[in-house]
């Protein structure tokens, strides 16, 4: 009895613990980041019905207005607590939240953003605008009302340690934004799918009576279940347990229910239409049998996806089993088309109608382009949080995209690698203490200049340690002791230009003026001049130019290229008022002449490399002239302010149609389109190979160096880095290697051998990517795959489908594309000897195209987006 008396209270405090260590586990939210947008600072709460903790916006994001929506629509659809305040952003074009989730890259995360408008600006005006996950297009908020929530849910298997939410204004109302949310998936969820990109949500149903929808605490990642129910259609019920052995499996609660038809002979039949006319869908189904059958009963049917059986994980036909989830979802993404339905039919042995108990809907989305380096992008992060940096604008990522590279940072793009920082500009901001230690871990640094602000203490010696670093600018500042004498050595050798002030410190001068310092042995500290350079370089355009335009008007054309002063740009361009792009030689401006649109290429101030491209890429384009080559208008040399103008190019460049970024039908190019395009660029290649003298090669040929105009006619960009060729035939020279990792012809990156096959090597590899619709470069865990080896895999399958993108839908001349998965080969083959010349890639392509139009004169005429091509347009590789 007494030992009956001492267990009781021993199994008490055991079920006592246990309780709560259940509870701990199912109440678990360390992969939860929940954000309610427009709350008080430092403010948390514990929703009342998810029991999620929710905190302030405001460590997140450093810009925007915080509002409450009207009172009225509080009430409106059982609305969220976090859809009654936002965060809304009247100023800048784009504002970002940027999230570092403790468990860090290499994870699945579903991240939702909510929306609700309430018009909280009582305006009484929806605004539509983007949404960017990172540096890529998410999607556009739309709003069907005022009161109505919409929340929008993604997939996302992280390559960067860091997330961020963008908000980009169109020109259609004020962005805002009423919550962010972020839950961590388990390791092997949705992973079949997410190889091949980023799931977006369409819907996601819970097949029951009644309205509520399920989420935390009943599914442990927070999924959003939508409860449908159809009038025509029978529910079965149960309260047993129903396993879910997957952790993709929907919760419990969601299992507990499923959709029967009436009829015992019916069908389930569920239809939808897609956003998009290009999406592709994946579907995962979800069968449980809540029955207990008769011995004599069965319940078998079989999956039809637009009148074929589904080409799921199992074979069918299938039969659910008692009280255990099985999930039937997409291995591939599903063919498009307009219109989806989706059929469960018995089979003819079935006693028993089919069942569903769930259904999710996912849309492919692809996130082609990488964030800056994670090391150099938690410097820049330090830096902000320690010199608390707010007047420049510093959201999202450092340096992509393009447009919205932050202020004073200077960036290395690498098709094989994240994109790194290479400069870095912060004079007169400012800056307050010591130089931050994190600056140590922007390891390929070249430029680094922090003149003119109220930094003290000593200079780093780390500063010594970084191995690129060719420019330190220091002046300005109250640094005190000696320079450390790694410094000081580089600056003797002149492997790095020195600045710092010789200033009454108490402590030894440690430096001096850029412009008067000298070492022991009377050498000067190298410093950059390159103003005055330029200077002479532009005034010798100007009389190039005029001399140019003569000639040429001899001959009775009309070429228009001129000078511009500085207030000309300013005009010509509406005050820089529209970027189209930015790289390591400044900004590129829309703007418009007379009724002409035109690009503004305008140097940075700070471009030490862009400087040389800059004045290379002026003095190519005045004299050479052909019609897949970018044309110059004009260019301006004031003062302190030079710039090139050129032909706009309203299509942007090849790579963002092939890979989809500018999300919308008419940017999808066939297999005619590509065709066209590449002998386009072909063409221009050519001419610069064979109809210059002396010859020219490119040396940066990829797909975003060649532009599309508004008939999709291609020409060639950014000559920056070409070169002038020896005439003699079989020659080479020898120069330093340039261009873009992956383009890079391998023969020239080892030895430093300059031949035009070098260029002949890159369109290859464009080539390929145009026709694979596949990036340069592939990583996985193990191994980092070129797009050659890629297809070289392929070709050994025999099977051309399994090499052309899948988008096309096998929609192409079966001989037209080997013709130019050959061709490619040949262009991209190791030993440069081997490689066409492009006169016979000219020839080559097109041969590609007589076969595909040929091929289209045969098919019968469809409905299909209609692109303005000058098909019928005459090629020679002399000068128009």
């Amino acid at each position: 009895m007494k030992l009956f008396q001492g267990f009781v209270p021993m199994l008490v405090l055991f079920c006592l613990v246990l309780t709560s260590v259940l509870v701990h586990a199912q109440d678990d939210q360390s992969g939860f980041k929940s954000i309610d947008c427009g709350i008080v600072e430092g403010s948390t709460y514990t929703d009342n019905v998810t029991k999620i903790k929710y905190v302030s916006d405001v460590d997140f994001i450093d810009s925007g207005e915080i509002h409450n929506i009207f009172p009225t629509y509080d009430n409106s659809y059982d609305i969220d607590t976090q859809t009654t305040t936002l965060r809304s952003f009247p100023q800048n074009t784009r504002n970002c939240y940027t999230l570092k989730p403790s468990q860090g890259k290499g994870n699945r995360y579903l991240i939702r953003a909510s929306f609700q408008y309430g018009d909280y600006d009582f305006k009484g005006k929806l605004p539509k605008f983007d949404l960017y996950l990172g540096s890529d297009y998410w999607d556009t908020i739309r709003f069907p009302s005022s009161e109505e929530p919409i929340n929008m849910e993604i997939i996302h298997l992280l390559s960067s340690d860091y997330i961020h939410v963008c908000l980009v204004n169109t020109g259609h109302g004020t962005p805002f934004i009423s919550a962010i949310e972020l839950r961590l998936l388990a390791g092997d969820m949705y992973k079949e799918s997410t190889d091949f990109g980023s799931l977006c949500l369409f819907d996601r149903f819970n097949y029951d009576t009644g309205f509520t929808t399920v989420r935390y605490m009943d599914d442990k990642y927070d999924r959003l279940w939508s409860q449908f129910s159809w009038e025509s259609s029978a529910y079965l019920k149960t309260s047993d347990h129903v396993y879910t052995d997957f952790s993709d499996n929907p919760p419990q609660v969601v299992m507990n229910s499923a959709l029967t038809p009436n009829s015992p002979n019916g069908s389930i039949n569920i239809n939808w239409i897609p956003d998009n006319a290009t999406d592709h869908f994946f579907i995962y189904m979800h069968f449980a049998d809540i029955e207990i059958l008769k011995s004599n009963q069965l319940r078998e049917f079989n999956i039809y996806l637009n009148g074929n059986l589904f080409n799921g994980p199992f074979p069918l036909p299938f039969s659910p089993i008692n009280h255990t989830t099985t999930t039937f979802y997409s291995t591939l993404p599903e063919n498009v088309s307009p219109m989806y339905a989706l059929t469960i039919k018995k089979t003819k042995k079935s006693t028993l109608p089919p069942i569903i108990n769930a259904l999710e809907l996912y849309t492919l989305k692809q996130f082609p382009q990488m964030q800056t380096y994670d090391q150099d992008a938690a410097v820049l992060w330090s830096i902000k949080s320690t010199y608390k940096i707010n007047t420049k604008n510093w959201q999202g990522d450092p340096c992509t995209p393009h447009e919205f590279v932050w202020e004073g940072i200077g960036c290395n793009y690498n098709d094989t690698e994240f994109p790194r920082i290479v400069s870095l500009n912060l004079s007169s901001s400012g800056l307050n203490g010591g130089i931050d230690p994190g600056m140590a871990n922007l390891t390929i640094i070249h430029t680094l200049d922090l003149s003119n602000n109220n930094l003290t203490g000593t200079v780093p010696n780390f500063l010594s340690e970084l191995n690129f670093l060719r420019v330190l600018v220091l002046k300005g500042n109250n640094f005190v002791g000696p320079v450390p004498a790694g410094l000081q050595a580089k600056a003797d050798k002149g492997s790095l230009s020195l600045s710092l002030d010789d200033k009454s410190t108490g402590e030894p001068a440690s430096s001096c003026d850029m412009n008067t310092c000298k070492n022991k042995k009377g050498n000067k500290i190298i410093v950059p001049v390159t103003a005055s350079v330029a200077s002479l370089f532009l005034i010798l355009i100007a009389f190039t130019a005029v001399w140019m335009i003569k000639k040429q008007n001899k001959h009775g054309l009309d070429i228009r290229k001129k000078q511009y002063t500085y207030s000309e740009v300013q005009s010509i361009t509406d005050n820089f008022s529209v970027v189209l792009g930015r790289g390591g030689f400044g900004t590129v401006y829309h703007g418009i002449i007379g009724d002409t649109q035109v690009a503004v290429k305008m140097l940075s101030g700070s471009s030490l490399q862009g400087d040389k491209e800059f004045q290379a890429e002026a003095y190519l384009l005045l004299g050479i002239h052909h019609r897949n080559l970018i044309s110059l208008v004009g260019y301006c040399n004031d003062e302190s302010h030079k710039g090139i103008i050129y032909e706009f190019m309203a299509n942007g460049n090849l790579e963002s149609h092939i890979f989809g970024i500018f999300h919308t039908p008419s940017s999808f190019l066939n297999w005619q389109e590509r065709m066209q395009i590449v002998c386009d660029a072909a063409h221009g290649l050519e001419y610069m190979h064979h109809g210059c003298k002396p010859p020219i090669v490119h040396r940066d040929i990829k797909g975003t160096n060649i532009l599309l105009n508004e008939a999709f006619q291609a020409k060639l960009a950014d000559f920056g880095l070409s070169k002038a060729f020896p005439t003699e035939a079989g020659t080479h020279i020898s120069t330093t290697v340039v261009g873009t990792p992956g383009y890079l012809d391998p023969e020239y990156y080892t030895s430093n051998r300059l031949t035009e096959k070098s260029d002949v090597y890159s369109f290859g590899v464009v080539l390929l990517v145009v026709i694979t619709g596949q990036p340069v470069i592939t990583k996985n865990e193990n191994d980092i795959i070129h797009i050659s080896r890629l297809v070289n895999l392929k070709l050994a399958q025999g099977d051309i489908n399994n090499i052309v993108d899948p988008k096309l839908q096998r929609d192409f001349d079966v001989n037209s594309a080997w013709k130019a998965v050959e061709l490619a080969m040949a262009c991209v083959a190791h030993t440069p000897s081997r490689r066409p010349t492009m006169n016979e890639v000219v020839m080559e392509l097109n041969d590609c195209l007589v076969a595909e139009r040929a091929r289209q004169e045969t098919q019968p005429k469809k409905l299909t987006t209609i692109m303005s091509f000058n098909m019928e347009s005459a090629y020679d590789p002399t000068p128009l």
